[in-house]
């Protein structure tokens, strides 16, 4: 927890990024070998790691005209590619063109999706499987799935999906299991939405080829929700969400009904709840096999749960 000594196996190592204001995002790629972060200053900054371990920038550019709330890689099959959103309303996607030298790799804007009305608050790639997927959400409460039709043409993209969610959609994870149907969980950030209901699940029919409504998580999450995060499933029946607020809370989802292992009924269970002391929890991550979530919070450490 925050308050306990730091492991001996890890050690703390500053980055001055030289954002010029808050960073609201870190966001490592697939092998963990780069790092993404973005600033209210506008920007988004890439960092790789050297030999020697330490990490350096190797691009800086302006993304958006508002703060950047979140940035995100795609999974390498489809190349490097991020996504952005920000204030301004925007969901950015970017790809890195290498010149002669690696020295010389610069990013471009292959779209800007401009659909939203108010602040896009997250936006998240679909797991591999699924294809080429961006999903975002708003203030307005709007969640949209998109998807790219030619995966070697980003300037292309289709807009699949609109659902309505509850206003204040803060954050958003997709459900990363390849055997069952494609979920996304999404949270509401807005004091006034009622406490029963800050978290909702969407499912994906294959028979009517729609995304619905499957479930409202109620009466466990009773703050506004600031991240949530699927677990990586590993051969599990059901799945682990953990969602941070003012304190973080574990939540399985346990398909049940006469399909369940592509139904959409879900028996909800809380199984862990942590307190964090009153203090705002951030971000939550999970580590590669979905046993213990990391969490950030308000006093800026980093903190790894264990049961």
């Amino acid at each position: 927890m925050e308050g306990d000594q730091p492991s001996s196996m890890f050690e703390a190592k500053p980055i001055n990024t030289d954002h010029k204001d808050l960073i609201h995002d870190v966001s490592y790629d697939f092998y963990g070998r780069r790092m993404a972060t973005c600033s209210s200053d506008q920007s988004v900054k890439v960092w790789d790691i050297g030999e020697d371990g330490q990490w350096r920038c190797t691009s800086t550019w302006k993304t958006h005209s508002g703060s950047v709330w979140r940035v995100t890689w795609a999974h390498p099959e489809f190349g490097q590619v991020l996504a952005t959103c920000s204030f301004d309303r925007t969901v950015g996607v970017w790809e890195e063109q290498i010149g002669d030298q690696k020295s010389e790799a610069h990013w471009v804007k292959r779209t800007s999706l401009v659909d939203s009305r108010t602040a896009v608050n997250d936006v998240k790639f679909a797991p591999r499987h699924l294809g080429l997927q961006l999903a975002s959400c708003s203030t307005d409460g709007q969640l949209r799935i998109y998807e790219a039709p030619d995966v070697m043409n980003l300037t292309q993209w289709s807009l699949n999906h609109v659902l309505s969610c509850r206003p204040g959609t803060s954050c958003l994870s997709w459900n990363p299991s390849t055997v069952h149907s494609p979920m996304i969980v999404v949270g509401t950030d807005d004091p006034s939405t009622s406490a029963a209901t800050q978290l909702l699940i969407f499912g994906y029919s294959e028979e009517t080829r729609k995304w619905q409504k499957i479930h409202s998580i109620v009466g466990i999450v009773y703050e506004p929700v600031h991240d949530v995060a699927f677990a990586p499933n590993l051969g599990r029946s059901y799945h682990v969400l953990a969602v941070a607020s003012k304190d973080v809370d574990i939540i399985h989802l346990v398909p049940s009904g006469t399909d369940a292992y592509h139904g959409t009924k879900l028996d909800v269970r809380h199984p862990a709840h942590f307190d964090h002391q009153g203090a705002q929890v951030w971000r939550v991550a999970w580590n590669v096999t979905g046993t213990n979530p990391r969490l950030i919070g308000r006093r800026w450490l980093c903190a790894t749960l264990e049961r």
